[in-house]
């Protein structure tokens, strides 16, 4: 019997897809000006560079996200589980300095969660916030003029009084995104989870340290060093992240430079409540 030959010499060695998801997610592409963030249409191609590297032999996803939108969340998470579950491609998610609230639902995308011992993972809610603006319009001497077909079409109008109603279905809407969100985390994490619901699913977030011991993560790390641990020092990384245009084009448009300052405020906003 004739033995194939073996040459370890020629053997190359394992590529590894590092897939960085920074940011506040939302549902706008990410301009020239722009914070870094998340979205279906921004981070979809680098979801799909990421997955069609040759010899690919897993996929990390570096997380940095204090959340943002429920929707892009479940867009972006589903987009990475259909393309791991296609080619076979194992996962593992990293939390940098936070992976919360839809920063965690991305992370639950993945087969493995590390964290870092001083990172933020939960925040499993979903939170609505607005102004009410009625009194001060009033005080401007400005009157309100407002026209529509259909009674619950000024849902929530800031510039009057808050309504029952609409506070009530508020709160409808609020609980089924939350249901939405706990589901993800049960299919995803399943007999993982060792605390009781109730206190997982409360929209609090905990340490890295104290996620991996409610479950809500695997173990603690850090990407370069586990990835170099797992696939050895030859492994190549391979980077996938948003690229910006060069700085005399993004000064080419005003109203790139007004989103912009418009997505700082939010990004900052959003860290803010993790106390970061």
């Amino acid at each position: 019997m004739n033995l194939p030959l073996s040459f370890p010499f020629l053997a190359k060695p394992p590529r590894i897809a590092v897939l960085r998801l920074s940011g506040v997610i939302a549902a706008r592409p990410a301009g020239a000006f722009a914070a870094a963030g998340i979205s279906a249409q921004a981070t979809g191609p680098l979801i799909d560079r990421a997955f069609g590297i040759k010899r690919l032999a897993a996929v990390a996803l570096v997380v940095n996200s204090p959340g943002g939108s429920a929707v892009q969340s479940s867009l972006v998470a589903q987009r990475i589980r259909r393309l791991a579950d296609k080619k076979k491609i194992p996962i593992t998610a990293y939390v940098e300095d936070a992976a919360a609230s839809g920063g965690y639902w991305l992370a639950c995308a993945a087969d493995e969660i590390v964290a870092d011992p001083a990172s933020i993972l939960g925040s499993i809610g979903v939170i609505s916030a607005s102004f009410g603006l009625e009194e001060a319009i009033g005080r401007l001497g400005v009157q309100r003029r407002m026209h529509t077909a259909g009674e619950d079409k000024s849902f929530l109008d800031p510039f009057r009084p808050e309504r029952p109603d609409d506070v009530a279905r508020l709160e409808t809407l609020l609980a089924d995104l939350h249901g939405t969100f706990q589901d993800w985390v049960r299919l995803r994490r399943g007999a993982k989870l060792r605390a009781p619901e109730a206190e997982l699913f409360n929209g609090r977030f905990w340490t890295g340290r104290r996620a991996v011991e409610l479950g809500l993560a695997d173990r603690l790390g850090e990407a370069s060093a586990d990835l170099r641990a797992r696939f050895g020092d030859k492994a190549q990384m391979i980077g996938i992240g948003a690229r910006r245009p060069p700085w005399p084009l993004r000064l080419l448009s005003g109203a790139s430079l007004a989103e912009g300052a418009m997505a700082v405020v939010e990004e900052r906003a959003a860290w803010a409540r993790l106390g970061l």
